[in-house]
């Protein structure tokens, strides 16, 4: 079983900077996929930014030019730089690793709380 861990999260006023990190029990070289989502109270989970294999960084429109995702292949760990913050980011972060296009592996979440 794959953990991840995340970390960084806790409350910001609006336009502070925050980082997160998530560590991974396994390698995340050559990953499908890894990166973050979130979930804001009352919403579904989203699509933050993402890592492809292929690809470059996948990022939701909301998020452009604010945020920058980035994986470190020799410590496993994938962070998520959010500056600019603003009061609709206040969600709990999730870090996300698909190994292949077929398994999925979530962290339990970190929250942030962005005060206006």
């Amino acid at each position: 079983q794959v953990q991840l861990v995340e970390s960084g999260g806790g409350l910001v006023q609006a336009g502070g900077s925050l980082r997160l990190s998530c560590s991974a029990s396994r390698r995340i070289v050559n990953a499908y996929r890894i990166g973050w989502y979130r979930r804001a109270p009352g919403k579904q989970r989203e699509l933050v930014a993402t890592i492809e294999r292929w690809g470059s960084p996948n990022y939701a429109d909301s998020v452009k030019g604010r945020f920058t995702v980035s994986a470190d292949n020799d410590k496993n760990t994938v962070s998520l730089q959010m500056n600019s913050l603003r009061p609709e980011d206040t969600a709990v972060y999730y870090c996300n690793l698909k190994p292949n296009s077929a398994i999925d592996y979530w962290g339990r979440g970190t929250p942030v709380n962005v005060s206006t």
